[in-house]
Protein backbone atom coordinates (compact mmCIF):
# COMPACT_ATOMS: atom_id res chain seq x y z
CA UNK A 1 0.00 0.00 0.00
CA UNK A 2 2.89 2.42 -1.21
CA UNK A 3 2.12 6.11 -1.88
CA UNK A 4 4.54 8.02 -3.65
CA UNK A 5 4.02 11.68 -4.35
CA UNK A 6 6.85 14.00 -6.44
CA UNK A 7 6.30 17.65 -6.63
CA UNK A 8 8.97 19.34 -8.87
CA UNK A 9 9.74 22.35 -10.09
CA UNK A 10 10.69 21.01 -13.32
CA UNK A 11 8.70 20.68 -15.93
CA UNK A 12 8.61 17.37 -17.57
CA UNK A 13 7.44 15.98 -20.65
CA UNK A 14 4.60 12.85 -20.95
CA UNK A 15 7.54 10.24 -22.11
CA UNK A 16 9.72 11.65 -19.00
CA UNK A 17 6.45 11.66 -16.60
CA UNK A 18 5.78 8.03 -17.98
CA UNK A 19 9.66 6.87 -17.31
CA UNK A 20 9.62 8.57 -13.67
CA UNK A 21 6.54 6.89 -13.15
CA UNK A 22 8.05 3.37 -14.32
CA UNK A 23 11.71 3.59 -12.34
CA UNK A 24 9.65 4.80 -9.02
CA UNK A 25 7.06 1.33 -9.67
CA UNK A 26 10.27 -0.48 -10.01
CA UNK A 27 12.24 1.07 -7.20
CA UNK A 28 9.20 0.71 -4.25
CA UNK A 29 10.60 -3.09 -4.43
CA UNK A 30 13.76 -1.55 -2.74
CA UNK A 31 11.52 -1.87 0.30
CA UNK A 32 11.10 -5.74 1.60
CA UNK A 33 7.56 -6.70 0.89
CA UNK A 34 6.04 -3.49 -1.14
CA UNK A 35 5.99 -3.52 -4.72
CA UNK A 36 4.07 -1.77 -7.49
CA UNK A 37 1.41 -4.03 -7.42
CA UNK A 38 -0.56 -1.38 -5.36
CA UNK A 39 1.15 1.60 -5.78
CA UNK A 40 0.00 4.90 -6.06
CA UNK A 41 1.71 7.65 -7.90
CA UNK A 42 1.39 11.39 -7.99
CA UNK A 43 3.81 13.41 -9.58
CA UNK A 44 3.14 17.52 -9.90
CA UNK A 45 5.95 19.18 -12.06
CA UNK A 46 6.31 22.68 -12.71
CA UNK A 47 5.13 23.55 -9.18
CA UNK A 48 6.72 26.87 -7.81
CA UNK A 49 9.74 26.10 -5.28
CA UNK A 50 12.16 27.63 -3.49
CA UNK A 51 15.07 26.07 -1.62
CA UNK A 52 17.89 27.87 -0.47
CA UNK A 53 16.18 30.93 -1.15
CA UNK A 54 17.04 29.81 -5.03
CA UNK A 55 14.59 28.80 -7.49
CA UNK A 56 16.65 28.94 -10.91
CA UNK A 57 17.54 24.84 -10.14
CA UNK A 58 15.07 22.19 -10.57
CA UNK A 59 14.00 20.90 -6.97
CA UNK A 60 11.78 18.19 -5.61
CA UNK A 61 10.43 16.86 -2.89
CA UNK A 62 9.68 13.20 -2.99
CA UNK A 63 6.98 11.90 -0.16
CA UNK A 64 6.86 8.24 0.24
CA UNK A 65 4.02 6.91 2.21
CA UNK A 66 3.88 3.13 3.42
CA UNK A 67 1.68 0.95 5.45
CA UNK A 68 3.78 -0.61 8.17
CA UNK A 69 7.47 0.45 8.45
CA UNK A 70 10.94 -0.63 7.09
CA UNK A 71 14.62 -0.58 7.78
CA UNK A 72 16.49 2.42 7.74
CA UNK A 73 18.66 0.64 4.90
CA UNK A 74 15.76 0.04 2.74
CA UNK A 75 15.08 4.15 3.18
CA UNK A 76 18.23 4.53 2.50
CA UNK A 77 18.48 2.34 -0.79
CA UNK A 78 15.43 3.90 -2.13
CA UNK A 79 16.57 7.36 -1.19
CA UNK A 80 19.34 6.80 -3.42
CA UNK A 81 16.99 5.54 -6.10
CA UNK A 82 14.74 8.50 -5.92
CA UNK A 83 17.57 10.38 -6.52
CA UNK A 84 18.68 8.96 -9.30
CA UNK A 85 15.79 8.96 -11.21
CA UNK A 86 14.86 12.07 -10.26
CA UNK A 87 18.31 13.79 -11.47
CA UNK A 88 17.86 11.58 -14.96
CA UNK A 89 14.21 12.15 -15.82
CA UNK A 90 13.90 15.54 -14.20
CA UNK A 91 17.76 17.28 -13.64
CA UNK A 92 17.14 17.61 -9.93
CA UNK A 93 20.67 17.31 -8.41
CA UNK A 94 20.70 14.91 -5.47
CA UNK A 95 21.34 17.96 -3.09
CA UNK A 96 18.09 19.72 -4.72
CA UNK A 97 15.55 16.70 -3.77
CA UNK A 98 14.18 15.89 -0.44
CA UNK A 99 13.09 12.30 0.24
CA UNK A 100 10.16 12.11 3.10
CA UNK A 101 9.28 8.56 4.53
CA UNK A 102 5.89 8.02 6.35
CA UNK A 103 5.28 5.63 8.15
CA UNK A 104 1.15 4.69 8.64
CA UNK A 105 -0.39 1.94 11.45
CA UNK A 106 -3.88 2.63 9.96
CA UNK A 107 -4.59 2.35 5.92
CA UNK A 108 -7.82 2.27 4.24
CA UNK A 109 -8.76 0.13 1.10
CA UNK A 110 -11.87 -1.10 -0.80
CA UNK A 111 -14.28 0.02 1.99
CA UNK A 112 -12.35 -1.97 4.55
CA UNK A 113 -9.23 -0.77 6.95
CA UNK A 114 -6.27 -3.03 6.93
Amino acid sequence: MPFIHVTTSAVVSDEQKRVMENRLSDAISLIPGKSDRYLMLAVQDGVSMMFHRETANPIAMVEVKIFGSASRDAYAALTAAVCDIMRDEAGVDGADCYVKFEECANWGYHSSLF
